[in-house]
Parts: C-alpha cells; structure tokens; sequence
C-alpha cells in the first residue's frame, strides 16, 4: 500500500499528519507514506527527523485583500498543482490525506481530479479556508469538534474523530506523575502554559497568581513560561516582591520536557487554546482555564475555547479580559468550589476522543474499500 500525507505551516498541521502516517503503517504492515509539504515550511525540517521520505512543492495564501502579493500566489498556485499532480502520478498512492495548510490544496486537489481515495481532517472548531474548500471533492472529512461540522456544505461526508494525541498522553497516570514531578500527593496541582514560546499576557497574569497563592498549603503551582518569556517573567515576579527561592510550592520553567507528566498530574490548567492542546485536555479530562490566542487565523482558537465552554469542559477569559486580579478569581472560584470542578473534569472527559487516530484509519481504510468495489 502506498500513502501520501500532507500538512503544513504550523505543528498543528504537521502533527496529526505524523501521527496518521504512523498509523497508516501500523494499519497495513510494509505501507510507504510519502510526505508532502512546502520547502520553506516547518514540515520540511521536522518530517525528516521521523525517516519519512518528503516532498516539496510550492504554496502559499492569499492576503485578504487586493494586493500583487495575491497575483503571486495565484501563478504559484497552479505551479504547486502541476506539482503536486506530478507527484501523485509517479508515487500511484492508495489513498491521500490532507491535514490543513495552503500545501493541501494542490495536493487534494490533484488526487481527487485522478480519482484517487481522499480525506482531510479539520483540527478546529472554525475550519480553514482550505479546507472548506477542499471539502467538496475530498471523499471523507474528519473533524476535531462538532462544532466544525456545520461549516462543511455536505454533513454525511463528514466523521467526527477528534484529534491524535500522543501516546505518552494516553498511558499518563495522576500518580506516577505526580511522583516523577516529586509532588505532594494530597495537594491540587494547577498547571499553566502558554505553548513552547510561552503567552506574555498569561506570563503577566501567572505573576499575581503566583504572588496569592505563595505557600498555599492547599496546592502547587507548575508555570511554564516559554522559552522567550522566562526571563521577562523572573524580572517582573521579582519586582512585585516574590522572592520565588522562598516559595515552596511553585515551580517555574521556561520549557517543559516532560510535559505529559505535568497534564497527567493537573487538576486545572490555563492555556492558550490551540486544538492540539484541547484535544489533550479533553482526552485526560482535564478542566481547563482558556485564553484564546487573539491574533490566529480567523480567530480559531476563541471558536476552539467556546466550544469547550458550551459543553461546561472549561472557562473562558479573552485575552484583552485578561490580568491577575481575573485571573486570580478564576481559580480561587475553582479551588473553592470542588463541585463544579468536578463536573468540568466529567464534561472534558466526555468530549475526549481516545480513539482518534484508529477512526481516523478506519476512515481511510472505507474510502480505499469503496474505490476498490
């Protein structure tokens, strides 16, 4: 069996893609997966570190308004096309399957012109502009959030699958990890990151938290502040005051590597609300306290958090809400009312998809049945 995969310009397109392939080989034993994606992409760099043989084609996105940028894009847009349709003649895959970025387009595209097994998955709760289009020739679409579906104009193409997560996510366990972390058994953990860069506003915010909640015997604090914010962060804690070598109970760091143990030992975490990230949350059930990144496309993370919030899942702050004394509120209501911690831990896990990665295959493996009646 032969597969191409393909996603690109941010991890969370390129993420999932990974996962798929490993699934795909899991699937059917000696399958060859194929990546494509752009050569100035994150993809081109980080696909080769996971032994996939890779492809590069060209791609990009249009500004949202009149521009000669635009007539570029469009004269490489049909260059990427007779790409992307090279590719899929001589590679002959079984199926293909697109995970979100401008490189999808071409590549879906093509190999659904050549009759070729198609889906993409949807990661958030307001799917691309890519993707919305490229599902009306895609054979399957699966998606993240039931909220995406209404967005789709054919309802029974779509599957809703979630997200894969990491396996290390799957198998976390609150005790374990709590005694990797060297962490009180009997204490409430909260948890705060704001992705592997770090959030200034939830840096800003954590450093009033943090100053409430010094030597709280009734819980830890782990604050991961990104790896550009952890010096801005240590300057601000120290000119409010906190002294952090005199704090027993809060840890700082600007990256966390074993970030597994760290949601496997959460009972409330504040994020960004990336779909990676919410689909973790969800699979853990953990309750969650969320900051939309207010700057990404289409606003896609506000649509990610208020999806989590309907269900009860999670609070929601907007980021230009935010600032300690909110902050601050948010958690002490939680810390203080265990009850209704306890039903957003439920709802979390309600909305988890565990077996994200194995419907997805199963997805793939209809579509190449059909083709092949």
């Amino acid at each position: 069996m032969r597969f191409v995969v393909s996603g690109g310009g941010t991890g969370g397109h390129i993420y999932p893609a990974l996962a798929i392939s490993r699934g795909l080989k899991e699937k059917y034993p000696g399958a060859e997966v194929l990546y494509v994606g752009t050569t100035q992409g994150m993809e081109a760099d980080i696909v080769c570190k996971e032994n996939l043989p890779f492809r590069g084609i060209v791609a990009s996105g249009l500004e949202r308004k009149l521009s000669l940028h635009n007539l570029l894009v469009l004269w490489q847009a049909g260059r990427g096309f007779w790409q992307a349709a090279g590719i899929i003649r001589q590679w002959r895959p079984d199926a293909v399957i697109g995970t979100g970025g401008y490189v999808c387009g071409p590549v879906v595209l093509a190999a659904a012109l050549r009759r070729v097994p198609t889906l993409i998955h949807e990661q958030n709760a307001f799917p691309g502009i890519t993707n919305r289009i490229l599902s009306r020739f895609a054979g399957c679409v699966a998606v993240t959030f039931a909220d995406s579906i209404k967005y789709f104009p054919n309802p029974n193409k779509v599957r809703l699958t979630g997200l894969p997560v990491r396996p290390e996510i799957l198998t976390a366990e609150r005790k374990t990890a709590l005694e990797k972390l060297g962490l009180s058994h009997d204490r409430f953990l909260l948890l705060s990151f704001g992705g592997s860069r770090g959030a200034r506003a939830i840096n800003e915010a954590m450093v009033s938290v943090i100053k409430k909640f010094a030597n709280d015997p009734r819980l830890s604090i782990i604050h991961v502040t990104g790896t550009l914010g952890y010096q801005e962060f240590i300057d601000n804690a120290a000119a409010s005051g906190i002294n952090l070598d005199k704090i027993g109970n809060v840890t700082i760091m600007s990256y966390a590597y074993n970030m597994q143990d760290a949601l496997g030992a959460a009972n409330l975490v504040v994020s960004r609300a990336g779909a990676a990230t919410l689909a973790e949350l969800t699979v853990m059930g953990i309750p969650s306290i969320l900051i939309p990144y207010p700057h990404a496309a289409e606003n896609h993370q506000e649509f990610n958090a208020r999806a989590l919030e309907k269900e009860n899942a999670a609070l929601v702050v907007l980021d230009r809400e935010l600032n300690g004394e909110v902050l601050c509120g948010k958690i002490a209501e939680l810390l203080d009312y265990r009850d209704k911690l306890s039903a957003m831990s439920a709802a979390s896990k309600r909305l988890g998809k565990r077996d994200a990665l194995k419907d997805i295959i199963e997805c793939v493996d209809e579509l190449i049945k059909a083709r092949n009646k």
